[in-house]
């Protein structure tokens, strides 16, 4: 009997085009989840539909997929436009558009959210887009200052409708939607169906399908579950390190696409793994040949999609690493059940980026289980591994192998020689390890390394003064680049142990940022400064004063400026303060009770974090 069943084809049967299809091929879905599977077919046809359904359970996919289906690429208006309560959720929905129309030819979705400057938002919006994803507060001013036309619109989506009437928007989307088309379709999830949302549905839609959906939270028990933070180190070197230390049988890990899995296996091989790939381009036959090398213990690691793991059943297999987040919970219990059968113990590790902390949340609320956080095995760690491991292959060898015609080569070379048979014996150790050297390189003490990036300091510092040859050296005017940058100062430097490399990948996660965009970062004895790109939301610096960073907080300041103050504080102060005088506009929200202050004062205050407004 074959271990391994062949996949399903079941989003075929949903009358989706072959574009869609094949983008779906690509990040390895195949078979749809249960919200999936009843939310596309009304989608498609048009009706609006309303789904009790919490994060996690696949639902972007569930809206993004029909919708797309019904574009008019020729027409470069709006004409989807999905609400979230956060900005984040506004970027993933955003991603998971364009994600899902890779082979639909000049598709356009733009996200648009508080904090992020205007000009971006107008200059696309000029240019035209199929689908807008955005936060209410930002959404509601452009439509005021008519840069965002909503004429054309054919669909719209409230996303965690009961998430935006917590944090206080619920005012605001009523306006957006009393400015929208009549006849536009609509959807509406909400994990929760509180009075107000029952309000907006029984008002806006029109006989919705109505659909709910349970997030799975059956995850066995034997499995013990950790997730590593990504930052600092490259994925891969996480990787390896984990499994130097992990005692392991056999692994599945677990990436998003199918060419992903080629490339990690390769890397895993050349760093002397046996590993492998399997994904859907493979025959059945090259597929379960795979699955038998796993089985037999000819094969140690294999590195799968979801689709091509579907039905996999191994017994070896000790650990399942999530290389590439899930992007449903549904999928995450998948890969994990994988381990841990038949009551045996199995491990099961998520690599987490910072912007994917909200998918964790989602996991952890789904399987009602709090993922422990993972500390990478450190230097010496690792090297102490290495060492044990070394001397036990010496043992296993000694007691084995029948040692008698090497001892006659060695006690003759030694005779020869005159040399040690210490000194033979560790030359034959050097040849058994190759070119990989038994130890990582040590990291330097904090101390050493201080004085010594102290000195190279110095001595540029001296040479930038006078030129190589001692003549003044001419300072280089700044490019057109630096002059639209801004000096900010860290709260961590040469004695915290911290590399320009830490400070970036710390920024460049934290603030989604491109790291050719991070301009000079000079690293001083207890701080350091870095060039940023004007213009910069203030939420970003908000959530980078916070980063830890070599076991510091970076509290990110301008140059000149109190440490950990970015100098929006008196702006906001000011805005408050003309807000109050400005009074009331009359194309914005519905006025509000005196009863209702404190709670919308409350809830804006929350939507300041979540939409920058």
């Amino acid at each position: 009997m074959s271990d391994l069943k062949p996949a399903l084809s079941a989003f075929r049967d949903l009358d989706l085009p072959g574009s869609l299809l094949a983008a779906l091929d690509e990040v390895g879905y195949e078979s749809p989840t249960p919200i999936q599977a009843q939310a596309i077919p009304p989608l498609l046809k048009g009706l609006d539909l309303l789904g009790h359904a919490p994060t996690g359970t696949g639902k972007t996919a569930a809206f993004a997929l029909p919708l797309l289906a019904r574009l008019d690429i020729a027409d470069t208006s709006i004409q989807v436009m999905t609400l979230t309560p956060t900005r984040e959720l506004a970027i993933q929905v955003a991603e998971a558009f364009q994600r899902y129309a890779s082979h639909i030819h000049g598709f356009h979705v733009l996200p648009v959210y508080g904090g992020q400057d205007y000009s971006i938002q107008l200059r696309q919006l000029r240019r035209g887009v199929h689908v807008v994803v955005g936060t209410p507060g930002r959404v509601m001013d452009h439509m005021r200052k008519g840069t965002l036309r909503l004429t054309g619109l054919k669909a719209l989506v409230l996303d965690e409708a009961d998430e935006m009437l917590r944090m206080g928007f619920i005012d605001e989307v009523e306006w957006i939607l009393q400015q929208t088309p009549a006849d536009r379709q609509m959807a509406l999830f909400s994990a929760t169906m509180p009075k107000e949302i029952e309000r907006i549905a029984r008002s806006h839609l029109r006989n919705p399908q109505e659909i709910s959906i349970k997030a799975r939270t059956a995850t066995a028990e034997t499995v013990r579950q950790r997730y590593w933070l990504v930052g600092g180190l490259h994925k891969l070197d996480a990787l390896t390190r984990i499994l130097e230390v992990e005692s392991f049988d056999a692994i599945l890990v677990f990436v998003r696409t199918r060419i992903a899995t080629t490339e990690l296996a390769e890397r895993l091989e050349a760093r002397g793994y046996s590993a492998a790939a399997l994904n859907g381009d493979m025959a059945q036959p090259h597929r379960e040949q795979m699955v038998g090398r796993l089985k037999s213990g000819a094969l140690d690691i294999l590195v799968a999609t979801d689709v091509a793991a579907r039905g996999l059943d191994v017994d070896r297999i000790s650990h399942v690493i999530n290389y590439d987040i899930p992007y449903d919970t549904e999928a995450y219990v998948h890969r994990i059940g994988r381990t841990g059968r038949a009551g045996r113990q199995g491990d099961a590790i998520l690599f987490v980026a910072p912007r994917e902390r909200r998918m964790l949340g989602a996991i952890e609320r789904a399987t009602r289980q709090k993922i422990e956080p993972l500390d990478l095995p450190s230097t010496e760690t690792v090297n102490n591994k290495r060492i044990a491991n070394f001397k036990q292959k010496i043992t296993d060898t000694l007691a084995s192998s029948d040692l008698a015609f090497m001892h006659g080569i060695l006690e003759q070379y030694q005779q020869e020689h005159d040399v040690p048979a210490l000194d033979i014996a560790a030359a034959l150790a050097n040849i058994s390890l190759g070119e990989r050297p038994l130890l990582m390189k040590p990291e330097k003490k904090r101390s050493e390394r201080s004085a010594k990036e102290a000195g190279k300091r110095s001595e540029r510092g001296e040479r930038s003064k006078r030129g190589e040859r001692g003549e003044p050296r001419r300072q280089k005017p700044r490019s057109a680049a630096a002059a639209d940058t801004e000096q900010f100062r860290l709260e961590v430097g040469h004695e915290h142990g911290v590399l320009p490399s830490n400070i970036v990948g710390a920024i460049a996660n934290e603030a989604g940022l491109d790291a050719q965009h991070i301009g000079h970062i000079d690293i001083q004895a207890d701080f350091s400064t870095v060039e940023l790109p004007t213009g910069m939301p203030k939420e970003v610096f908000r959530d980078l004063r916070k980063v830890w960073v070599c076991g510091r907080q970076l509290q990110i300041s301008r140059l000149g400026e109190a440490p950990g103050k970015i100098g929006f504080e008196k702006k906001s102060k000011g805005k408050k303060a003309a807000d109050k005088k400005g009074g009331k506009s009359r194309s914005g929200p519905p006025g509000r009770g005196e009863k209702k202050k404190g709670r919308d004062r409350k809830g804006s205050g929350r939507k300041a974090n979540a939409d920058g407004k």
